[in-house]
């Protein structure tokens, strides 16, 4: 398992911090995460000098992906793939704590 802490973002920039921990952790702390543990598969992309982290979300936010790079600092350039949809750096709704609350299957139902 990983734990990762994230700071308050600032611009498009934020600290983060990845850790292992036991697999016993792990399943401790995913008992704490309601009401919604938010489940993905992480594929990792290098594209020219920048590696990108795709997120294939599933269970109650299906048919949700995207796409983070990691830069140096917040003013690097850096090729756009054709395949980089919109930009929702800001947008809280696509945060972890965010979708966790509110799902993504449930924005359907409320945009109806």
């Amino acid at each position: 398992g990983w734990l990762t802490v994230k700071g308050a973002s600032e611009g498009i920039a934020r600290l983060e911090f990845d850790y292992p921990i036991p697999r016993a952790d792990a399943e401790a702390l995913l008992d704490l995460c309601l009401p919604t543990v938010i489940e993905k598969t992480r594929y990792i992309i290098k594209l020219g000098k920048h590696r990108w982290e795709i997120d294939e979300f599933h269970g109650a936010n299906e048919g949700l992906l995207m796409a983070e790079i990691e830069l140096n600092h917040a003013d690097e350039a850096f090729e756009q793939p054709e395949w980089l949809g919109e930009e929702v750096t800001h947008d809280p709704r696509y945060y972890n704590a965010t979708l966790s609350n509110n799902p993504y299957c449930r924005w359907k139902t409320e945009l109806v």
